[in-house]
């Protein structure tokens, strides 16, 4: 049975080496490519694939609502996230449905180790990761990305939710208007996140949780 695999990364580099590792190995394969988030879901829309290898922060990539998106066009698709992001985002993503994360930093045996579990199981998930998931569900609490902000981080994400520009953030906290574009950048690079929506989108999700 001919396994069909598609890599969304914008890196050539790495597009080409996961192809060579993964056609080294697996005789009855056949990968395809995207260079981005737009012609990901062009193929997908074309062609069935078992597995998805997918680079989070490829051009025009919607991060978090990607996953739910990419199920909605293909149900049966895994999606194996490869980044260089830590745990914490990794959970994340776990829990708006990726099948596995695998960090782009690991060896050829452990993606092959990452793909090949996932075709047998449906899932990969390393030890640390399990670790994450086994902690949140013992505290029937889904793991909180705004958890990895400081308090200074959090004052500065609840106002930009409410609309505060970074003049009215810096006047609000009496901060620099530089030092207010430096914790903007922070947050954004700690959330994972590219945009005001998405911004927005976790502010929503917390309030949520908060009033369960």
């Amino acid at each position: 049975m001919t396994r069909k695999i598609i890599i969304a990364d914008d890196h050539f580099v790495v597009r080409l080496g996961t192809t060579l590792i993964l056609e080294s190995h697996y005789k009855d394969v056949k990968i395809s490519c995207a260079e981005s988030y737009t012609e990901l879901t062009e193929k997908l829309q074309t062609e069935q694939f078992d597995l998805l290898i997918l680079d989070i922060n490829m051009p025009e990539s919607k991060y978090l609502s990607m996953i739910g998106e990419l199920k909605k066009i293909q149900p049966t698709l895994k999606i194996l996230v490869f980044s260089v992001y830590d745990n914490d985002i990794a959970v994340q993503y776990i829990i708006e449905g990726a099948d596995g994360y695998i960090n782009k930093l690991s060896d050829e045996n452990n993606i092959l180790e990452a793909v090949q579990q996932i075709f047998e199981t449906g899932t990969y998930y390393s030890p640390e990761i399990v670790k994450k998931l086994v902690s949140s569900a013992k505290k029937n609490n889904p793991v909180n990305p705004l958890e990895t902000l400081s308090e200074r981080e959090k004052e500065i994400f609840d106002l930009l939710v409410k609309g505060y520009g970074n003049i009215e953030i810096s006047n609000e906290l009496n901060l620099h208007l530089s030092t207010v574009s430096t914790y903007k950048a922070r947050i954004y690079k700690k959330l994972n996140i590219k945009n005001t929506v998405d911004l927005v989108r976790l502010g929503d999700k917390n309030q949520t949780h908060k009033h369960k």
